[in-house]
């Protein structure tokens, strides 16, 4: 075959030159064409390059500014620049990004030295991205984390934009706001608080060179599996900083003998949460819709856009709280357990196991023949049986604390188990509705002595037989002696007899619900006469802030529980000081003051006599127990704070079995253990020295060896008989005339 010389081909070399050029002109537009579209999926967008948006975890922080729980997909909390520790950035700088304020996003002598290795290897397996590459991964999740070359050239082109958008110092914000720490932590404020249970500001040189060392396989370092690899790292970030010269070679020889000492998970702060039920009755507050004040919260997204939430929580208090429910339940419930059987409780032993069945998981998704397969089997697991029988008998408690001047709740408990997880179960405290017993009686009272009546006023203490609209009777047994007994007796050792005798000659149902509800009750009350016994259903919530009109001298304070909520930013979102403080007048400071002198008697030596036994200060209250012991309560006020107790169980067809079911005996010692703390905690500053101010001295006895009884008459909750220790009443005072029976305004 002849060959074709250059002088004989027709187009001309130029011309061929020129074709070559232009086509692979074209080619090289095709390809940056096709990578385009090929990574443009992947890139963001220029609204989204200049308003990133992590997500970011909502802090719930105590009065003292303590973080007690947090709100969040991933947990991460941002840091300004200017508060992140300067080792940290040394460390970070010298190990990952030496170059980092000279580059432009992309490093070109890794990329090409990377491409190199990856060829020589036949796979993409050396990267060689920059700080700002990561932040382009961390920050946008359409990027991938795949190790693909579409992946790597869209990290890069965002990477441009992003050194194109921000400064190298917010770059640096950013990263460290948004990388993954290990253990769900993402940023540095989380990591340092997981791992050192400690601020960044207070992490020390070998502290951040961990934490820098860990992002490379937050995996292998995050628990100390392997010690020795997790120091190795460490002190090659040590090594880095000292090639740098970010610490000297004597500093690097002192720093990597220092050994690593991590906490553990479940010690670190923001794993526990010391009052989850609080928490999340913040969380539902500001995700309902009546509440006006908080509308512009309701924008955002809790568990994304990290809100500070301030609340008015005492972290020392609520420390205090669970203490006193744990140290009053180890023995309590023990004493309980021994003396509930279940012999004899087929019926409600089946009920339970059936309810306990049918919330399983396991029995919802199954189908018909897979759910008696289920029953079945669990029936006779006698290990399941005895779970179900301890979690039904298990003392539940509603406990919480009122700053009494403010409304500002200091501690919260609303059950018997603590834990993260209890967040998600019933708050007893604001979510039960039981009936009070005879700690519904000052509200009765409080009515009479507003009526004319005093407290040495005399008032027949025997049995009762009330013939009521209906054509029923009502009964209630009187004290063993009968005769008149002064109101200050009376209420002193909670004597039915006269409790009913007030709401049926003196007052009437409704004036006693209108004022309760002036107190702060809000719940539906029937205005029957057994209301004078605690027949209604509250709260113990209500109850709680419906006491704050005694110390308040007749005022009623709302209670309230944020203080302000700030945006990422510390920009206020809400104020509650702007707010202001919701107060009602309530009662008659007069009476108000009288109800404190007498129930300081109910303390001192009546049925709450227990408290005694903890807490020597000024103090005021009433117990309550419900017919057959099912529900027992304690609600009491110092000077300055007060606090309520509920005990009973979520089954109310369980009920405690004697005389320790009352409410001085099952409620009260929680509140006395408590106050006892706060009390002498010089931190908290409770002054023990501070009376209740013009409260005279009510004279009312002495002091009941039995304490409380409970009658079991009728199906109204009753409460107490007077003991037979308990003196006669000697008082000579008589009752006003008839006609000075307060006539409610509706039936005039």
């Amino acid at each position: 075959m002849r060959k074709i010389t250059l002088a004989e081909f027709p187009i001309k070399p130029r011309t061929l030159f020129r074709a070559v050029l232009f086509g692979m002109a074209g080619l090289a537009i095709f390809l940056v064409i096709f990578s385009i579209y090929v990574v443009s999926e992947g890139l963001p967008s220029l609204e989204e390059l200049e308003n990133p948006k992590p997500e970011l975890a909502t802090r719930i922080l105590s009065a003292e500014g303590e973080v007690i729980d947090e709100f969040y997909l991933k947990r991460r909390t941002y840091m300004r620049f200017d508060s992140i520790p300067k080792p940290f950035l040394n460390g970070l700088i010298a190990t990952e990004d030496r170059e980092f304020y000279h580059h432009w996003g992309i490093h070109a002598f890794r990329i090409v030295k990377a491409a190199v290795k990856n060829v020589l290897r036949g796979r993409l397996s050396q990267g060689a991205s920059t700080i700002t590459q990561q932040l382009a991964r961390n920050l946008y999740v359409n990027i991938g984390q795949e190790r693909t070359l579409t992946r790597k050239i869209r990290e890069a082109v965002t990477a441009i934009q992003i050194e194109r958008t921000y400064t190298k110092n917010e770059i640096l914000e950013l990263y460290i706001n948004t990388v993954y720490f290990g253990r769900g932590a993402h940023g540095l404020q989380v990591a340092s608080e997981l791992y050192f249970n400690k601020s960044p500001q207070d992490l020390n040189v070998p502290e951040c060179a961990f934490l820098v060392g860990i992002l490379q396989r937050p995996g292998l370092h995050e628990n100390l599996r392997n010690y020795q690899a997790s120091l190795n790292r460490r002190n090659v970030v040590l090594s880095a900083m000292e090639e740098e010269g970010y610490i000297s070679e004597a500093e690097y020889e002192k720093f990597k003998t220092v050994p690593i000492v991590l906490t553990q998970p479940e010690e670190a702060t923001i794993e526990r949460s010391i009052a989850p039920h609080f928490v999340e009755m913040i969380r539902q507050q500001l995700t309902r819709d009546d509440d006006k004040a908080l509308a512009a919260i309701r924008r955002f997204d809790l568990f994304r856009d990290g809100l500070v939430i301030y609340t008015t929580l005492n972290a020392r208090m609520q420390q205090y709280a669970n203490q006193a429910v744990e140290e009053h339940l180890k023995q309590f419930q023990r004493d309980f357990s021994r003396s509930w059987r279940w012999d004899g409780k087929e019926s409600l032993l089946n009920e339970v196991l059936d309810k306990a069945i049918k919330n399983r998981p396991d029995y919802i998704a199954a189908n018909t023949e897979g759910r008696k397969q289920i029953v079945a089997r669990l029936r006779k697991n006698a290990a399941f049986v005895d779970s179900v029988k301890i979690e039904a008998t298990r003392i539940q408690v509603g406990f919480a604390s009122i700053e009494a001047s403010t409304g500002e709740i200091r501690s919260m408990v609303g059950s018997s188990i603590f834990g993260k997880l209890s967040r998600y179960t019933l708050n007893r405290v604001t979510q039960i509705r039981r009936q009070p017993g005879s700690s519904f009686k000052p509200f009765v009272y409080a009515a009479a002595l507003d009526a004319g009546l005093t407290p040495y006023s005399s008032v027949e203490s025997s049995a009762l037989s009330y013939k009521l609209p209906t054509g029923k009777t009502w009964d209630v047994a009187g004290s063993k002696d009968g005769g008149p007994m002064s109101l200050a007796t009376a209420l002193k050792f909670s004597i039915n007899t006269v409790a009913a005798r007030l709401i049926t000659d003196f007052v009437t149902p409704t004036a006693v619900i209108r004022l309760a509800k002036r107190c702060g009750i809000k719940s539906d009350l029937m205005a029957v006469p057994s209301l004078a016994l605690g027949s209604g259903e509250v709260s113990p919530m209500e109850m709680i802030t419906a006491f704050t009109v005694f110390p308040n001298e007749g005022m009623s304070v709302e209670p309230y529980a944020i203080e302000r909520i700030e945006d990422r930013f510390g920009n206020v979102l809400y104020d509650h000081a702007k707010q202001g403080l919701t107060i009602s007048d309530a009662m008659n400071p007069r009476v108000a003051k009288q109800m404190t002198g007498m129930m300081r008697n109910v303390v001192n030596s009546g049925t709450a006599g227990r408290v005694r036994n903890w807490f020597p200060y000024e103090a005021a209250g009433k117990t309550g127990t419900t017919n057959d012991f099912a529900d027992a309560w304690f609600v009491g006020y110092t000077p300055q704070l007060v606090a309520g107790v509920w005990t009973g169980f979520d089954d109310q067809r369980i009920k405690f079995t004697g005389w320790y079911g009352q409410g001085g005996s099952a409620a009260a010692p929680i509140w006395a253990r408590f106050m006892q703390k706060v009390y002498k905690d010089p931190l908290l500053q409770y002054d023990a020295k501070r009376r209740f101010k013009g409260v005279e001295n009510i004279g009312a006895g002495s002091m009941s060896k039995d304490g409380e009884s409970t009658d079991a008459e009728g199906a109204v909750p009753l409460e107490n008989t007077v003991p037979a220790s308990a003196p006669k009443d000697s008082t000579k005072k008589e009752l006003p005339p008839p006609e000075s029976k307060l006539k409610d305004k509706d039936e005039e």
